[in-house]
């Protein structure tokens, strides 16, 4: 008689871990993540995920693919924001032991009180904060200090050694809109 190979068990489904799954995609749909964010940063189906979505948000997600590009990211104000987010990011991830969602949503929250505070729109949504730190956790971005302020700036990986963020040398147009919310340069 010969042994037939035992067939791997899948794991068993688990109510518990269920239930945190759907937590963690309710919490990341309330701070507005979308669809690739949900599927990337829970187990959930993508069926679940979209009956989820709109039990809370209350309609469909947005439908097309998330910006591929680092490019936004280094944009005059948004380069402000991004930097602003990634540098909360990286103090609370040395300082904390949290799982890299418990982590991102933190330090998201973060951001928007000190945006709140500061009286500025946020720019930075859930979802590009989430991809910002890919893009850096990929090597396609990282910090790079101010020769002049010494303030830590989201730039290419490459960046000069002599770099100066947009603080210390804004465009020329920088600081001139209209637009409540937005940054202004006194």
């Amino acid at each position: 008689m010969s042994a037939t190979p035992a067939t791997p068990k899948a794991p068993a489904k688990s109510v518990l871990n269920e239930s945190k799954q759907i937590a963690r995609a309710a919490m990341l749909i309330e701070m507005g993540a979308r669809m690739q964010v949900l599927e990337s940063e829970t187990t959930l189906s993508y069926e679940r995920l979209i009956r989820l979505y709109k039990e809370i948000a209350g309609k469909s997600p947005s439908k097309g693919q998330l910006p591929f590009s680092t490019d936004w990211f280094l944009t005059w104000q948004e380069n402000i924001h991004s930097s602003l987010f990634l540098n909360i990011y990286e103090y609370l991830s040395k300082g904390v032991d949290l799982d890299s969602v418990e982590l991102l949503t933190k330090a998201y929250r973060l951001y928007n009180e000190q945006v709140a505070t500061a009286e500025i729109e946020p720019l930075l949504s859930f979802t590009r904060a989430w991809r910002l730190v890919k893009f850096v956790d990929a090597g396609m971005l990282t910090r790079t200090k101010c020769a002049e302020c010494s303030g830590q700036f989201v730039t290419e990986l490459y960046e000069n050694r002599h770099f100066t963020c947009g603080l210390c040398n804004p465009p020329a147009r920088a600081g001139k809109s209209k637009t409540a919310g937005a940054l202004m340069l006194h």
